[in-house]
């Protein structure tokens, strides 16, 4: 259960990611996903155990991120093609 936090703010961050301007995405999806990440450290109770479990949560909200807004890009491309036949 401990996991499912930092995938799902991934999945949140990736969604909205999707229509914040194309110059800002990474910035956006790098801070949020550092921030996230710490939260879902320390909310799981890893982060007083080693700071290690910081970057392994935050490698995975960053990592969710990144797919599901590839996924919703491509999702949309596909979409508008289909539409425009």
């Amino acid at each position: 259960m401990e996991e499912v936090f930092p995938v799902l703010a991934g999945v949140v961050i990736g969604l909205v990611a999707v229509v914040v301007p194309r110059a800002l995405r990474a910035a956006f999806v790098a801070v949020f996903g550092v921030a996230f990440g710490l939260v879902a450290a320390r909310v799981s109770g890893e982060l007083a155990a080693s700071w290690i479990y910081a970057l392994i949560d935050t490698a995975q909200v960053v990592g969710a991120a990144i797919a599901t807004a590839w996924l919703v890009t491509a999702w949309n491309r596909r979409r508008a093609r289909s539409a425009a036949r």
